[in-house]
């Protein structure tokens, strides 16, 4: 199994100490977690888009262009772009320059989003975001793809005849379809032939299994071999304690001041508390023999290859402390008992130094 860490920047007051980050002190904090990461031996750091508080991720490609210029090797994903409520031309530009600026080490994660707040932002409506969605991708490859683009459509002035500068350095960029709710993601993502990201953060098992067994089927119907249909999948907040009732008792405060964004409320979990979630949810909260427990009761379930993970919410000493321990007491049980070849040909295709 290969891991990503991801940051969504929330930025809150710290449930245990009142501590609060200036935004620059916040942004500052992210940089310094995708170092750590890749010191630590993960595979990947993600920043995800939102478009309002508590979070500051509301413009990844600058986010991840300063963690590109103090990383060397660790892959930088999108975790998601929010492509159903962007300009392609604006997407194929800002990321073909970042694709460039990292030695061709980016990976996108596309979604529609699970914050209705940017729909009106952007000007379409929540009932358009599939279709949307589909059209922007469309043209987002063809303007990767391919020089001289004419092209019409609902969500953009039509273009004629644009190449887009720079061309990307990775032909192609490789991009995942993030899932959470509809299989109409899930075909997107079959009929192009690229992989899945099932979100895996709010509902039970069973939803996100069915979404990814449609994945699977689809691509078996668009002709291509099921072991090429490659799955990564999200878990939500980490902690680990040496016993899971330090766990869930260190954990609780910042589970409940997540619970009480407005964010979390939109998302309704059926989970009704943090011993509800730890028991049967995706959250990954307790001693590290039961997070390796569940980890390889959810890889049965989906056989994914690629696990992300946050740290969101917690003071700087307490994300080290996660960082560490996952790295050192869970990623090599999971190494070892769950091999992934992902990424493995992947490397930088410019070296610094």
């Amino acid at each position: 199994m290969k891991f990503a860490l991801f940051s969504l920047v929330m930025n809150l007051p710290n449930a245990v100490t009142g501590e609060s980050f200036t935004a620059g002190q916040k942004l500052e904090n992210v940089i310094r977690q995708a170092e750590l990461a890749e010191r630590l031996g993960f595979d990947a750091y993600g920043v995800g888009e939102r478009h309002g508080a508590p979070f500051l991720s509301s413009s990844p490609p600058l986010l991840l262009t300063a963690i590109a210029a103090r990383t060397e090797r660790i892959r930088l994903l999108t975790t998601v772009t929010v492509l159903s409520v962007l300009d392609p031309v604006r997407v194929a530009e800002d990321y073909a320059t970042l694709d460039h600026l990292c030695g061709g080490r980016l990976e996108m994660i596309i979604g529609k989003g699970n914050d209705p707040r940017h729909y009106p932002l952007f000007g379409i409506t929540e009932e358009e975001q599939w279709e949307s969605m589909a059209e922007r991708y469309a043209l987002l490859r063809r303007l990767w793809d391919e020089e001289d683009v004419h092209w019409e459509g609902r969500y953009r002035p039509p273009l004629g005849g644009v190449t887009t500068q720079p061309r990307p350095l990775q032909q192609p960029i490789p991009v995942w379809h993030g899932s959470a709710s509809s299989p109409l993601s899930t075909e997107l993502a079959a009929r192009y032939g690229e992989p899945i990201f099932s979100s895996n953060t709010f509902h039970p098992k069973a939803k996100y299994k069915a979404l990814i067994d449609h994945y699977r089927e689809r691509w078996a119907y668009y002709g291509r071999d099921p072991k090429d249909a490659v799955v990564g999948a999200g878990a939500g907040s980490l902690y680990l304690a040496d016993t899971c009732e330090e766990a869930r008792r260190r954990f609780r405060p910042y589970y409940d001041a997540m619970q009480a964004t407005a964010s979390a409320q939109h998302n309704q979990s059926p989970f009704k508390d943090l011993e509800d979630q730890m028991a049967n949810g995706p959250i990954l909260v307790g001693s590290p023999e039961r997070v390796i427990e569940k980890i390889l009761g959810y890889h049965a379930a989906f056989g994914h290859s690629v696990l992300s993970i946050s740290v969101d919410g917690l003071s700087e000493a307490e994300q080290q402390e996660q960082l560490h321990r996952f790295s050192e007491e869970v990623i090599p049980v999971l190494r070892r008992e769950i091999p992934s070849t992902v990424w493995d040909l992947r490397t930088p295709a410019v070296q610094r130094g």
